[in-house]
């Protein structure tokens, strides 16, 4: 497990430091041409194995229920959990009983049944279950959210348990071991396809041909996108006929670790911060303080799902007096696992909150009413 940031940029890093680290990327870029070969054969794997579910080859299993997954073509950072937790909101809104399963990704023990919340009180931690689960069920009190490998298993026992009647699968494109009613397909406008390179050599899981199987795509970040348009006209080359809805997210709320207190984010305006981030895409999260009006002296990047120690914390702050940074600002995902530590004084989570761009009422017809 990663155990220090990736990079570090502040506002007193020089051109030539930054220059370094694009050069950085650049020889990575080099050293990984080795494994194009080793992508192409991991993409005709995958397209093996979907057609196999297809024809029925490999076993597929069904649930009483209406199941809607919500997933993504590349590794993760698309912003999938905030369409998560809108859509199961939306859905309990409307009277559906929602539970929500996930893998659970970045957990002591992945293999194993978790019951993460009953809907009323927490069941487990996020070393226990994963950060994105238990974000998900602290933003959607009401509804029951468990965590397994076998995504039958989780929704087996939520139905048992809860008698649900809507199960949201959330990264559940890949998981074709479990039928499902409605395939929402999530895609970062500002880098849809990633390097254009399957797994391992690019961040792509599947070719973008898989894309037929989905019965809608949402883009996000699509203010900060550039070729939105050439971009849906691919999508539809791609896949004709598929609809297409398009959301940003947009920062409502502040809120401190250790007292649970909010702001508005216009309270980021003119100060100087210290970000922190261990997600998919740590830039969206850089480019929404900039763009807010915060001063970021500093961002520490780390893994996706890192697991944060008390040493690290304590650095964090340390780091942050010598920038004389006067809050430390993280993501929600993050904040999960950082509250759990009393060097929190300065911690500030970003709450983000879906907004839709276009596409709202295909969205209300494929995937609300259907």
């Amino acid at each position: 497990m990663d155990r220090m940031p990736m990079y570090v940029f502040s506002s007193s890093s020089s051109e030539m430091e930054r220059r370094l680290a694009t050069d950085r990327l650049s020889w990575m870029s080099v050293a990984l041409a080795p494994l194009i070969p080793v992508s192409h054969l991991y993409g005709l794997v995958m397209r093996a194995r979907s057609a196999l579910y297809a024809v029925g080859l490999l076993p597929s299993r069904s649930l009483p229920v209406r199941v809607v997954s919500i997933g993504n073509l590349t590794l993760g950072g698309t912003g999938k959990t905030p369409v998560v937790i809108a859509l199961a909101t939306a859905l309990a809104a409307r009277g559906r009983r929602v539970g929500i399963v996930s893998r659970g990704y970045g957990r002591r023990h992945p293999a194993t049944l978790v019951e993460v919340s009953d809907g009323q009180s927490m069941r487990s931690t996020a070393s226990e279950s994963g950060d994105e689960p238990v974000l998900i069920a602290e933003r959607c009190p009401g509804l029951p959210v468990a965590v397994a490998a076998d995504r039958y298993q989780a929704g087996r026992h939520l139905i048992d348990r809860f008698q649900i009647d809507t199960l949201l699968l959330d990264d559940g494109f890949q998981h074709q071991r479990l039928r499902r009613d409605i395939d929402v397909l999530i895609l970062d406008a500002t880098a849809p396809f990633g390097n254009g390179y399957v797994f391992p050599r690019g961040r792509l899981r599947e070719c973008p041909s898989a894309m037929q199987r989905g019965t809608m795509v949402l883009l996000t970040r699509t203010r900060r996108a550039v070729g939105v348009e050439s971009l849906k006209a691919r999508i539809r080359d791609i896949a004709p006929g598929m609809p297409i809805g398009a959301v940003d997210f947009t920062p409502s709320q502040l809120i401190h670790l250790e007292s649970g207190r909010t702001e508005h984010p216009t309270a980021l305006r003119g100060e100087r911060v210290m970000a922190v981030s261990g997600i998919g895409n740590p830039e969206s999260f850089e480019a929404m303080l900039s763009a807010g009006g915060a001063v970021v002296a500093a961002h520490r990047v780390f893994s996706d799902h890192h697991e944060y120690s008390v040493e690290e914390v304590q650095q964090l702050a340390g780091h942050a007096d010598e920038l004389g940074a006067t809050r430390i600002v993280t993501t929600e995902k993050d904040a999960v696992k950082l509250k759990a530590f009393s060097e929190k004084t300065r911690m500030w989570a970003v709450r983000i909150d879906v907004e839709w761009v276009e596409g709202f009422e295909e969205w209300t017809r494929v995937v609300l009413n259907n």
